[in-house]
């Protein structure tokens, strides 16, 4: 065995590509890809492999943590600003769009381009609720809630948000809570992007 397999077969390359190599390493591995093009045939060879098993192992991830995730940094970002803290009420069986007027005619709340597929604004997140505008463009993917209570009111455009087997039809207006354990999911069926309120309680 030749020092040059000797080198391609210990590992070290490996090591590089995932960049878990020491300093040492990374200037040996640096000094023998100049040197023997080899190498660098190789050095290729695996990252070719790696990103083909990243590829085959990639999980598609849920549509709905980016825009909650920004709409979290927005939050933040605007509270750092100067913006108060606000409460809004929890939503119960009588609630209307009114009693969120406050927050409905904010300018800074409401969508700055059109939606792509989901956008969220956070209204507050305090110990006893999350509130969020949320808009859906065609829908909301199948989930299951174990420890978080979720309910929507509709604000514009319509849905139908499908609880277990049993479908409901919503119009600006009406409320719908979500039970635990039962899988549900949001299909849009108007025109226009459907906006909600959206408040999360700790079960």
């Amino acid at each position: 065995m030749t020092k040059l397999t000797e080198f391609i077969e210990s590992g070290i390359l490996e090591l590089y590509a995932a960049g878990q190599a020491s300093v040492q390493e990374v200037s040996e591995v640096e000094f023998m890809l100049n040197a023997y093009p080899e190498v660098r045939s190789e050095l290729n060879e695996i990252n070719i492999a790696i990103e083909k098993y990243a590829l085959h192992q990639a999980i598609t991830p849920d549509p709905t943590v980016k825009p909650f995730l920004l709409a979290t940094i927005d939050y933040i970002e605007r509270l750092e600003q100067g913006e108060a803290l606000s409460e809004p009420p929890l939503l119960h069986k009588a609630s209307k769009m009114s009693d969120y007027a406050e927050w409905i005619d904010r300018k800074d709340l409401q969508l700055d381009k059109p939606v792509q597929d989901i956008k969220a604004h956070i209204i507050a997140n305090t110990s006893a609720a999350l509130t969020a505008f949320v808009w859906l463009k065609d829908g909301a993917p199948p989930e299951i809630h174990k420890d978080v209570h979720e309910n929507f009111l509709i604000l514009e455009g319509t849905c139908d948000i499908t609880i277990g087997d049993v479908v409901h039809s919503l119009v600006p207006g009406d409320l719908l809570s979500i039970p635990l354990h039962i899988s549900h999911f949001v299909k849009v069926t108007s025109d226009i992007p459907c906006k909600i309120i959206l408040q999360r309680i700790a079960a």
